[in-house]
């Protein structure tokens, strides 16, 4: 099943139990935020929650980053919001330090469908281990947004976290921006969620039309079948003019390639489809890559994001009534007639202002034309056995690893000795990465030599 856009039409879900589920939820997310806002729900000690600290990875930080910066507004914000979204332990210890001394008062959203997604998982064992060295029960800070019945699910109930929210099968990850994976932080933070759903729900409805030249979405993915050849033939590159969408590109680049890179189509034959999405914002890309657009490779499209508000100080900047703004618009509408006029081409996406409606349009606009140009294409825009694959094959390292650890001693000995000695002949590559690696995190000594002529002992 492939349901998230009953999220923001309830009716649509094929039962009623399901419909019943995703209004409750909604409920309990804004009832919760209000909670916090109003110290009901308070941290040991009677403090109030000040801070967010969001763990997940993938769809379950991209699309929550995105929105808190796009509607963020530092200084009013009911709460500030930061986000552990990797496995990388300097970065995790950066966001620690940003906090560091409001531990006490930061609420801990840990999200993740099964529980075991290890970029997660490592996120919360660090965060876990911060609370405890400043010793603070993580479990009265702590909240689950995750799959019923999962490790997770049964670590937060047993360990009596202050809440649990689900997360349905039928949501993907890439698509779960408007379930409680984005919506809860950003309630949090104090983002208006029923716009955002009002708007997507809005975006789907036009969207649905069977007059291709009144549904946007129809026309977007016609648009990327064109540009592409239908075979992934060029890039996609999102151009926002409004600083606030920078992190929209970086959205995209989930939904959109993680949705349509795919090596068979629905009949089981290999046709290696895809469109590669990367994009900052304007007009800072006019002072790097544009040069590259305009004469280099034509190897691209655009996807201006035209915003129409302004928005911050009225400040003239030339005689005559010029602002910064516009000189924003005119390097946007400049920018696309530089390139038009070199056979480039473009699409141009206009909205009134940057608010939470807006931000459901955009998001469930791109949700559609990916599931339309998927159909066009005929291939499965929901899986993603390329990931799994990855995973697989970072479980296969880590092994690996435990087992050079345990061929390691005393004596110096090459990757190709540890290999052979392993029975990893095949795999020497690897093995030395993986010294590599141990050695410079003191795990293991580089004795003697470089590159692939290194021989590493034990660190013991």
């Amino acid at each position: 099943m492939v349901g998230h856009y009953w999220l923001r039409t309830p009716k649509l879900a094929p039962s009623g139990e399901i419909s019943a589920a995703i209004e409750k939820t909604v409920r309990d997310i804004s009832r919760f935020a209000v909670d916090v806002h109003a110290g009901r729900i308070v941290p040991p000690g009677g403090a109030r929650f000040i801070d967010v600290l969001s763990t997940g990875i993938g769809g379950s930080a991209l699309g929550p980053m995105f929105a808190s910066d796009a509607l963020g507004q530092p200084g009013q914000d009911k709460m500030g919001v930061h986000f552990i979204d990797n496995t990388d332990p300097d970065g995790i210890s950066r966001v620690l330090a940003a906090l560091e001394g409001r531990l006490a008062e930061t609420l801990c959203l840990v999200i993740s469908k099964s529980g075991g997604t290890p970029e997660t998982r490592n996120g919360m064992v660090c965060v876990v281990a911060a609370y405890r060295e400043a010793g603070l029960d993580f479990a009265r800070h702590a909240v689950a947004v995750t799959g019923a019945g999962s490790k997770l699910d049964k670590q937060a109930k047993s360990e009596g976290w202050l809440a649990r929210f689900p997360m349905w099968d039928w949501v993907g990850g890439r698509t779960s921006e408007l379930s409680v994976v984005g919506l809860l932080p950003a309630a949090l933070q104090g983002i208006d969620i029923e716009a955002m759903l009002a708007g997507a729900a809005t975006c789907d409805e036009i969207t649905r039309r069977h007059d291709t030249m009144a549904n946007p979405a129809a026309l977007l993915a016609l648009m990327w079948h064109h540009a592409t050849g239908g075979k992934g033939a060029k890039d996609m590159v999102i151009l926002p003019y409004k600083d606030r969408l920078l992190l929209f590109g970086r959205y995209l680049q989930q939904l959109v390639m993680e949705s349509l890179g795919k090596r068979l189509n629905l009949k089981g034959e290999r046709v290696d489809q895809g469109i590669t999405v990367y994009g900052n914002k304007g007009s800072t890309d006019q002072h790097a890559y544009v040069q590259q657009l305009r004469d280099g490779v034509n190897n691209f499209f655009v996807v201006f994001i035209r915003v129409l508000e302004a928005g911050g100080r009225t400040v003239e900047v030339e005689p005559g009534g010029i602002t910064a703004g516009d000189y924003l618009h005119a390097f946007q509408l400049g920018t696309r007639e530089a390139l038009c006029g070199n056979d480039r081409q473009s699409i141009t996406i206009t909205i009134e202002r940057v608010d939470a409606r807006n931000i459901g349009i955009l998001i469930a606009l791109f949700e559609r034309a990916v599931g339309l140009y998927a159909s066009l294409i005929g291939i499965n825009a929901y899986d993603q056995p390329g990931v799994e694959a990855g995973k697989k094959a970072a479980a296969s390292v880590l092994a690996l690893q435990t087992k050079v650890i345990g061929a390691l001693s005393a004596s110096p000995q090459s990757a190709q000795d540890v290999a052979a000695a392993i029975g990893e002949a095949d795999a020497v590559e690897t093995v030395y990465h993986v010294l590599e690696h141990l050695a410079a995190n003191g795990r293991a000594k580089l004795a003697d030599g470089a590159g692939p002529d290194a021989t590493f002992c034990s660190a013991r």
